[in-house]
């Protein structure tokens, strides 16, 4: 009899595998025809000279793109952006929720008007930076006031900072939502003892509510910085598909190779930006896995 029900439930595990493997079939089919085989198809173009010849050279194609002078000055810029970008974006949100969970008049109008951004389409915020930031537009009308020379802003070298303000005036709403939702589930009791024991306002911040917001803080990180890669999009509208040298962006440099046909320094770069993407999320996940370990215990 023990043996015959031992039978029946390894029948039952085995049905059940099979039940989850053909619910999971169609997705995993979705994921692999339209992410796993294309990311295969790229990292094979990566490794030749040519779709026509199709000779293997191995890693010549990225010894090639980091010799390149456009390459670097896009991932540069890339760079430079994303790390100034990234940390206001998670900062300015944190702050912003800290002040909105604070009791402060015109609560709602205030989160409404960071919340506003998300409901405008790129096209218009794009137009509003134009008349704000042109030669002759409002910001050099205001400084002209005061004495001050004109600024062609987006082919000076505060070109950045014009994108950054973009940014940040398009993502602040977002990520401050996250933010107070995280700061909603912080336990009340833990807080409370902390009045009950003097603590400062930067104690509780950074002793208790931030070790609870860690996750979040990793997804809003992760987030931003999908979000500045991504930025190719206001930039081109702002100045095309070939701007000033501090806003020639690694979007720029795959879009214009892509117009060329150059599919090897493409895949070459595409891959490069991957990795790159890879290594910079898992040192964020390590290091908030570091950070919140305490807290999940």
């Amino acid at each position: 009899m023990k043996l015959k029900e031992r039978f029946d439930r390894l029948n039952d595990r085995a049905r059940d595998r099979v039940s989850g493997f053909l619910w999971l079939a169609p997705s995993f089919l979705g994921v692999a025809v339209f992410y796993i085989v294309p990311f295969g198809v790229i990292i094979y173009y990566s490794l030749i000279d040519n779709p026509i010849s199709r000779n293997f050279v191995f890693l010549d194609n990225f010894k090639a793109l980091f010799q390149n002078e456009a390459f670097k000055l896009a991932a540069s810029n890339t760079l430079k952006f994303s790390a100034v970008a990234v940390p206001l974006a998670v900062v300015l949100a944190l702050l912003l929720a800290l002040l909105l969970e604070a009791r402060i008049p015109l609560k709602s109008q205030f989160r409404t008007f960071f919340l506003s951004p998300m409901m405008v389409p790129v096209a218009s915020i794009v137009l509003i930076w134009q008349v704000l930031f042109h030669y002759n537009g409002v910001i050099n009308e205001f400084i002209a006031l005061f004495g001050a020379d004109k600024i062609d802003w987006l082919q000076s070298e505060y070109n950045q900072l014009v994108v950054i303000t973009l940014f940040l005036w398009k993502n602040l709403g977002y990520n401050m939502i996250l933010f107070m939702a995280a700061l909603s589930n912080v336990p009340r009791e833990l807080l409370e003892v902390a009045d009950v024991e003097g603590a400062s306002p930067l104690y509780k911040l950074f002793a208790v509510k931030l070790r609870y917001l860690s996750p979040t803080l990793l997804f809003v990180t992760i987030l931003s910085l999908i979000n500045s890669f991504k930025v190719f999009r206001e930039v081109y509208l702002l100045t095309g598909d070939h701007p000033y040298e501090g806003l020639y962006m690694l979007q720029h440099f795959m879009n214009n190779i892509f117009k060329a046909l150059d599919y090897q320094r493409l895949a070459s770069a595409a891959v490069t930006l991957a990795i790159a993407m890879v290594i910079i999320i898992g040192a964020l996940f390590i290091a908030e896995n570091r950070f919140g370990r305490d807290v999940e215990g």
